[in-house]
């Protein structure tokens, strides 16, 4: 039974004074005449309690704020791109009022609200709490990049690959390709553009592919690897069926699938690539992300460390023969290893470091 009730039944059927009554329940007198005019007034009504919701709310977010959300939250996921809470709140920083200065922007857990209130959230009770989570970070630019390979469909359902290559600390995308079929020379000629464009890290982190690693199949080594080694690239892998040690790149995988879905489908390899290639430029300077605070990966990955992209200009990389062996290209300051087991050549960074000091 209700307080409220109660009191007004001791005071309307027992007939007992209202001091009495607030004496005896812990109440004001103010209270329990209070209770007594809203009976006369209202009669069985009064037992359940108001709301104490205020008559006013000054700090309400608006109509307008609150239409604008959802229209944000509508146009990115129409476009296949993140629309939670924070992505909503950094968008709606870019927007300037009409009349100029600052924008009004609510929280992130007021966004929240509003999307829980209009049906946009969906529980998933199954996903671990963040708190649990175990997480790394390279500490500057270069100093370890993510590497792993996705897959994807053509519009006729041909399979394709991906290879993604992310640098740990700026989460910028320095490589995104599209193949029928990724093989060991093919992740060494996508190393060697990022190389060549980003400069080369301190040190790879990939899962145990096989076109990463070959200690799954004895012994020997594939080509990526004994091309980290010749530069003196620190390789280290996942423990086996553990993707979350990699988990920077397996997310990218994610927001990349999720943007791919929303555009047309591709009809050819080269489509595809396109389609890559305008992803990892909004990735890269437009998309606010959550680990960098709502900063872009180009604005986070400004100070290229380490030996950035010295003596990269200019080298002539050795040629392959049908045989799997390179040429010799001793005299231009290649280390070439003659072997059909490695295809793998590369300047060493003794070289290096001389041309770049020339």
């Amino acid at each position: 039974m209700p307080m409220a009730q109660l009191i007004i039944t001791a005071v309307t059927v027992e007939g007992r004074s209202k001091s009495e009554v607030a004496r005896d329940y812990g109440v004001s007198r103010y209270w329990v005449q209070q209770l007594i005019k809203r009976f006369d007034a209202e009669g069985v009504a009064a037992f359940q309690p108001r709301s104490r919701r205020p008559h006013a709310s000054p700090q309400a977010v608006d109509a307008d704020t609150e239409e604008m959300i959802l229209r944000l939250r509508k146009e990115l996921s129409k476009q296949g791109l993140d629309a939670g809470a924070e992505t909503i709140a950094a968008h709606l920083a870019r927007q300037a009022p009409d009349g100029g200065g600052r924008p009004a922007i609510p929280a992130v857990s007021t966004i929240w609200r509003i999307l829980n209130r209009r049906g946009f959230v969906r529980p998933q009770p199954q996903k671990r709490p963040r708190s649990s989570w175990r997480t790394f970070c390279a500490e500057q630019p270069n100093e370890r990049w993510q590497t792993d390979i996705t897959h994807w469909q053509l519009a006729d359902g041909t399979e394709i690959s991906i290879l993604n290559l992310l640098d740990d600390h700026s989460r910028l995308v320095l490589g995104s390709h599209a193949r029928r079929h990724t093989t060991g020379p093919d992740v060494v000629a996508s190393f060697r553009k990022a190389f060549t464009r980003w400069g080369i890290p301190a040190g790879v982190l990939s899962d145990n592919g096989a076109v990463f690693t070959a200690k799954q199949r004895g012994d020997g080594r594939v080509a990526l690897e004994v091309e980290l080694g010749l530069l003196g690239v620190k390789f280290s892998h996942s423990r086996p069926y553990h993707p979350q040690t990699c988990g920077k790149v397996e997310r990218l995988h994610q927001t990349q699938k999720k943007w791919l879905a929303a555009q047309p489908a591709a009809a050819t390899i080269a489509a595809l690539q396109r389609q890559l290639d305008r992803f990892v430029d909004y990735y890269n300077t437009r998309r606010p992300h959550r680990a960098l605070a709502r900063r872009v990966p180009r604005q986070e990955s400004g100070r290229i460390s380490a030996w950035s992209k010295m003596g990269m200009v200019g080298l002539a990389w050795p040629r392959c023969t049908a045989s799997g062996r390179f040429h010799d290209s001793a005299s231009c300051g290649l280390i070439v290893l003659n072997s059909t087991r490695n295809c793998s050549a590369w300047p060493v960074r003794s070289r290096m470091l001389e041309m770049s000091s020339r």
